[in-house]
């Protein structure tokens, strides 16, 4: 392309238009990541996936968004804080299990109720997809932070 645009008479073939292309192909391709990276952590109980894909499937999303743009303008888009989710994902993947070991059952067994909502009829809430998404925020979080922090100490 940069030799076609040479013959027709531009000097200097700029960086950004290949950017735009970039930068409009990551954002679609952003969110149809996260929604596969949501659909894996769901289906993990009972076929491959769960917290830990999708947590790294959600950071490689982020990651492909720093490529296209750089950090600064990502952390306007998503202002997210990795260590708080690291914290936040260890709160909730190791208070699951306590709290059911406080209530006198074993440390790792889940526990699970039935809510009956008016539009979705009865569905069901298990302490395993808190444990989930403990598991997810805590590897997306560790993920992002180091990649941020290596790409900080190059530059």
């Amino acid at each position: 392309m940069k030799s076609a645009l040479m013959r027709a008479g531009y000097k200097k073939v700029s960086r950004q238009m290949n950017d735009v292309f970039l930068q409009f192909a990551s954002k679609v391709i952003f969110f149809l990541i996260v929604m596969f990276a949501f659909n894996l952590f769901f289906a993990g109980h009972y076929t491959p996936g769960g917290g830990f894909v999708g947590g790294l499937l959600g950071a490689a999303a982020v990651v492909l968004l720093l490529i296209a743009f750089d950090r600064k303008t990502v952390h306007k888009m998503m202002p997210i804080n990795y260590r708080f989710m690291i914290t936040l994902g260890l709160v909730f993947a190791g208070g699951v299990p306590t709290i059911s070991y406080l209530f006198g059952t074993p440390f790792f067994q889940h526990q699970f109720t039935y809510i009956e909502l008016p539009i979705l009829q009865e569905i069901s809430i298990h302490t395993a997809v808190f444990f989930d998404i403990g598991v997810f925020l805590a590897v997306m979080g560790a993920c992002l932070l180091i990649i941020t922090l290596v790409a900080e100490e190059k530059a």
